[in-house]
Parts: C-alpha cells; structure tokens; sequence
C-alpha cells in the first residue's frame, strides 16, 4: 500500500501517540512503530519502557519585594525601591505532557522601609520615615506545574517550539526571622520569629513562568511568583508600627518574587515530557517516506479479502469483493435481515433472502382480481411496536375493499399479532390496535362495517413459530410475525 494508505492510518495512530507516556519498549537504536499491528509488540508499562524523561532538578536566583505590608520593598508611600535576594531550588516531577508536581525550596532577605537596613537611619527625615526591616526567609513548597503551551498547542502544528509558558500554584510552610532598625538605636533588633512547621507557618505561592529550550537537557526560565505570607509582622515593623498604613486593604505582608532559573532535565532519553510533541515522529517518519516515494507496511498479516482490514482485526477474512465494512471487517447489513448490502435490493427494509432481501409483498392482479393471498392479507406487516399503516400495505388493503364488497353474506375477522418481544400482555393489546387499524382503514375507504370483526391474538399466532425467542431469527421473520391477515366465515 503507497503512501496514502499511511496518512490514513495517522488517524487511528495519533491516540496512541498522544498518551503521556507509551508503553512499547524501545532501545536507543530503535524508536518503537506506532504503526504496527497485533500486540505483539505491546508490553506492559514500566518504567523501563517509558520512552520520555520525566524528572529534573531547577535553580534561580532574583529578587522578592514586599508589596502588601507597613513597611514596604517599594516606593508608595511606606518605603522605599529597597532590592533583597532570592534563590530556589526544586526536584520536579512531570505527571502528563501538561501537568507536573514540583517540591521546591526557597531562601531569600526582603529589605523594606524608609532606608536599608544595614545603613545609617536618615536624620532629616521624618520620625516615621526613619524605620527600615529586614526579613530572612526559608520556606518549603509544593508546587502544581501547568504547561499551558502543551495543553493548548494545536494537534496539527507540525513546527518544533522552543517555549513554553508555564502556571505554578502552591501551599507549604514558612520560617522567618523579622528585624527593625530606627532612629533610636542603632543596631537591628528581632522582632519577630516563626519556625518551620508550624501551624501558623502556612503560605501559598502562585505565578507564571516562561521557560525557553536550550537543548533537550537544559532549560531556562523566567518567573514571577506572588507569595501570601498570611501574616502581618513579616515586614518587620511589628504591631507598634501597624498604624502606619491605614489602607484597609494591605492586611498581610505579600511579596512578588521575579527570579531567572535553570532547569536540567535527568534520564537517559532524548526528550523530555512535558517538551515532546507527539505528533512530530509520526510526521518525520512519514515525510521521509514521501521524500523516497517507498510503501509502508501497515499490515504485517496482509489483508485476504482486500477490504482495507488487516488480518490482524479482520473478524471476516472472506468479504465478497465490492463489499463495504465496518471497522472489524464485517461486511455491512444496514437493516439487518441477514443480507449484506452489496447483495440487498431493499437496503433499509428487511426481507428474506429468496427475495433478495425484500419484503414479500404481492402485487395486485390483473383485472382487480384478489388472489388467495390478497383475501388472506398476506404480506400486511407492521413496524416495531406501531400499529400505523405503511404505505406498502396500502395496494393490498385497496383491492381488499373491492373484494369484500363483492362478497356475499361473509363475516370478516381482522386478526392482528406480534412478534415476541415484550410481554404477553403487552402485545395482546398491541394485537387489538394492529388490527382495529385495519379494521377502520377498510371501512373509511367503503367496506360495510357489518361484515367485519377485529381481534388481537398477541404473540400467541406467529407466521414463523421457532421465533421464540425473537433472538433465533432475522429480522425478517420478526417483521412477518408483526402482521394482520384475514379469517373468513
């Protein structure tokens, strides 16, 4: 099979492809085939097998500014641009190409106030601009990473990409040691401390983070982080100094935290998860095969019937030539009366196969005589639970009129019945609406009321008795026990 054959099977390949992580076993020397058949080269997943790095280590190092607190990293009116340090550390897990859990360390000094801390307090300034703190921080995390870039690329962008914008959410403990400096000593003095693991330690992180690809084992990337601290002595300016801001708003003291990092991705294989395109293999492998014009063995077994089934699937390996199938290789019965549809006239009506899969439905005879069939309603079939008259029937139902009509002194009896599906009482009165149907069709169209009689006998008169159960027969057969026909007395 050319080259055209291989783009159809992308379809039924790219599920595959696009699972996080696939479970064929591969060397170095050999990528695995996501086309291949059978299963006999599926294993079961292991570690092993996996084919895509998911682990690695990342620093950084920037600069965190208190944003929200009275004493602030920032000129708004409670300090000063007072610059601290911050550096990171984290071991990071991808979960899927989309999702992944970093546990990170960070360690850092935020400077706030009117002046630095480590200088001399100002004494021109204002008695409540001479105030300066200093925090020194050390907090454990656990991080939720989304890659949005992978989890909205588009399935059919063949180019390679180098960036990736990355979401971070998070909750962990905090330890902290808070210092204040003023006009009235000049040395720093403890204000407050909280140890790690406490209770009250508890903060939360979120932000975003923009990485660019080195190479297959190197990353950088930038980041801002917005951390709640939860607490209002942070900053280092302590209860005494909480009337310096009288913003209601700045309850806590958050900082942002802009760092620049690098990221080593750790494992034997040649890409990384959460940077791998699964669609890009396929792609190559197929370009390729377009550049040198070969085959591609889709189907390792052949295919014996030429139905475009591999063997491998194929449930009928004897599919008549023309026929069209389904995804097993059975060829197709669209009214399921046990002629397949390159053999049947009546393609979505059921009929036997004596009648190449047509209703046996008489036609009238010439000169408007009835013949035995006709008086008996032979042929008067019903859809499915319905009691409506199909236009089929009509023909018959005409000539009936005429031969009724013509009839001396003869009693009528319409007798409807089911197939045997339901319950018995159920198609009893069904029976009785099948044939009270027919029963006033003859009459509106000029058949003496007097001369007719209706009665349901349910499922209890079938045309084809081994029905019972429907399950053992064709649809056909089912068809022809839901019915009306004619007794005479």
């Amino acid at each position: 099979m050319k080259l055209s054959l291989a783009i159809a099977a992308l379809a039924l390949a790219v599920p595959t492809a696009m699972s996080a992580q696939d479970s064929t076993a591969v060397s170095n020397a050999e990528r695995s085939s996501t086309f291949s058949s059978g299963s006999s080269n599926v294993a079961p997943f292991t570690q092993e097998s996996k084919r895509f790095n998911d682990w690695a280590i990342s620093v950084g190092a920037g600069v965190p500014m208190i944003q929200s607190a009275d004493l602030t990293s920032i000129k708004n009116g409670n300090g000063k641009n007072l610059f601290g340090y911050s550096v990171y550390a984290s071991i990071d897990k991808a979960i899927t190409h989309a999702f992944g859990i970093n546990i990170q360390y960070d360690r850092g000094e935020t400077r706030q106030g009117w002046f630095n801390a480590k200088d001399l307090a100002p004494t021109n300034a204002p008695a409540f601009q001479q105030v300066a703190g200093r925090t020194q921080y050390d907090a454990i995390s656990v991080l939720g990473d989304l890659n949005f870039s992978n989890l909205l690329r588009r399935v059919d962008n063949k180019s390679p990409f180098r960036w990736a914008l990355h979401g971070y959410a998070g909750v962990g403990t905090l330890a902290y040691r808070a210092y204040q400096k003023d006009a009235s000593s000049p040395y720093q003095r403890l204000m407050t401390e909280i140890k790690p693991f406490r209770l009250n330690s508890l903060f939360g992180q979120a932000g975003a983070g923009l990485k660019y690809k080195i190479n297959n084992r190197l990353n950088v990337e930038g980041r801002i982080m917005y951390v709640v601290t939860t607490d209002d002595e942070f900053d280092g300016g302590g209860r005494q100094y909480s009337d310096i801001n009288k913003r209601e708003d700045q309850i806590s003291d958050n900082f942002i935290n802009a760092t620049l990092g690098l990221s080593l991705q750790l494992g034997k294989h040649e890409s990384h998860l959460m940077w791998h395109d699964p669609l890009q293999e396929l792609y190559y492998k197929l370009d390729v095969l377009a550049e040198r014009n070969q085959d591609i063995e889709v189907c390792k077994k052949g295919d014996v019937d030429n139905d475009g089934v591999c063997d491998d699937w194929d449930r009928q390996l004897d599919t008549p030539a023309g026929a069209r199938v389904d995804g097993a290789g059975v060829a197709l019965d669209a009214d399921l009366d046990g002629v397949i549809d390159l053999y049947d006239k009546c393609v979505t009506v059921p009929g036997p196969a004596e009648n190449n899969g047509c209703p046996m439905t008489p036609a009238p005879t010439p000169g408007g005589v009835v013949d035995e069939v006709v008086t008996n309603l032979e042929g008067i079939e019903f859809d499915f639970n319905s009691d409506r008259i199909l236009s089929s029937n009509t023909p018959i139902l005409n000539n009936a009129v005429g031969y009724i009509n013509k009839s001396d002194g003869s009693v009528y009896t319409v007798i409807g019945a089911t197939d045997t599906k339901g319950s018995d009482e159920y198609n009893q009165k069904l029976s009785e609406r099948r044939a009270n149907s027919v029963k006033n069709y003859l009459i509106q169209n000029g058949v003496n009321a007097s001369k007719l009689n209706a009665v349901g006998r349910g499922e209890k008169d079938l045309k084809y008795p081994e029905c019972d159960p429907a399950e053992k027969c064709e649809e056909w057969k089912n068809r022809a026990n839901r019915r009306v026909y004619f007794e005479v007395k």
